[in-house]
This record gives C-alpha cells, structure tokens and sequence, in this order.
C-alpha cells in the first residue's frame, strides 16, 4: 500500500475558510486504491507550518506528500513546478509575521524541483474533465514556504519521498461579491485524488511542452 499524506491550510487574510483543507478533507473521505491517505491541517504561519508538517511526516511516514494551499485568482488546478529558498510577505501570515526577502533555509540551494511527477499529474487531472496546467511560481507566502521545506527536507533527509505542492482556485462561497474565478470543493478534490493516484504509477514524468513565455 502507498502512504500518501496530503495537507491543506487554515483560512488567512480575513478568510473564513480555506478551499485547500476542504477540498483535503473530501479528497481523503473516499478510499484510494491501493493507498493509506492520511491528512493534515497546516497553520498559515511561517516557521510552525515546517514543524506541523514535519510531525505529521513523522508520525504517517508517507511515500508521498502532496502539499495544497489557495491561489485566490487563479483559475484552475495548478501543480507548482518549483519551490524558492525566499520568503517575501506581501501580506502577514495568521501570527502578524511579514519576513521580507529571508531564506527559508539559510544557506540552502536556491530553488527546488518538486518531485512529483508535474506534467503527468496535470495531463491526470485534465483527462478526469477539471482545468489544471504547470505553474512556475507557488509565490513567496506561506505556500512557497511549506513547498521549500518539504523538498530541502526529502533532499536531506528523505530521499524515498516523492512530493510537492498544488495550488487550488476559490471556493465558489468565497467569490459571491466578487468576479473571480473559483471551482466547487468536491472537483477540487477529485483533482487532488487523480494528482495522487499519478504520482503513485509515474516514476518518469510525462515529455509535452506545459512552459510559459513569461
């Protein structure tokens, strides 16, 4: 059996939910096959979201860690690609915290791949009907932050782990006075489902062209 955890993040920036552990919670409810899927909320907080996600890799010793948060605006499924040692807040975390322009790790390498089967994992999502694609940016918040600390940690620590991080759209609840985009909880988690279930069978990433011109 695979051991899979995935973790989502509480609400931030006035936010009275997170579509990210929603659509985690939905996405663990229902069996995966031939997978263990254990969750995980993580604190929106820089440095104590590394330890929450830390215990919880501790205590569930996963094979695969897929890492969730929310990118309000976008407009689908996004599978990051890489992970910056650079936190810069635009915006303070749920403490009051606004790092600028300080490593996640000092000393560390400049940027991670995730390890995750990127373009495989978008071409899943797409093939079960929900918009996804390769993103190049997880940002400098909190995200990015988690994102850095699980490569450096499976780069140092723990190299039979394979993860990384998926960016989600709104909730649809969240946008009603506003004109974003957004997708429903449970195709999100669907979404997350096929992300795991390909990461499971794909050692080599798929080679078609998902690269951006700026």
């Amino acid at each position: 059996m695979t051991r899979v955890l995935l973790t989502g993040f509480e609400p931030f920036d006035g936010e009275s939910t997170n579509p990210s552990w929603q659509a985690v919670r939905a996405a663990a409810a229902e069996p995966l096959a031939a997978a263990v899927v254990s969750t995980v909320e993580l604190p929106c907080v820089y440095g104590r979201s590394l330890t929450a996600l830390r215990t919880a890799i501790d205590a569930t010793q996963p094979d695969i860690v897929v890492c969730v948060g929310q990118a309000g605006g976008r407009p689908d499924i996004t599978v990051e690609r890489v992970a910056l040692n650079i936190d810069d807040a635009r915006i303070p975390d749920a403490s009051g915290a606004e790092p600028i322009d300080e490593p996640i790790v000092p000393g560390g390498p400049a940027a991670y791949f995730s390890t995750l089967p990127v373009k495989a994992c978008v071409a899943a999502v797409r093939a079960a009907g929900l918009p996804a694609s390769v993103s190049n940016t997880a940002g400098t918040f909190v995200c990015n932050h988690v994102f850095y600390g699980l490569a450096h940690l499976i780069a140092t620590e723990l190299p039979h782990v394979r993860g990384g991080f998926v960016h989600v759209p709104y909730a649809p609840e969240q946008v009603t006075d506003r004109a974003r985009p957004s997708l429903p909880v449970d195709a999100v988690a669907r979404a997350l489902r096929e992300i795991a279930a390909a990461t499971a069978r794909t050692r080599t990433d798929i080679r078609v062209a998902e690269g951006a011109t700026h």
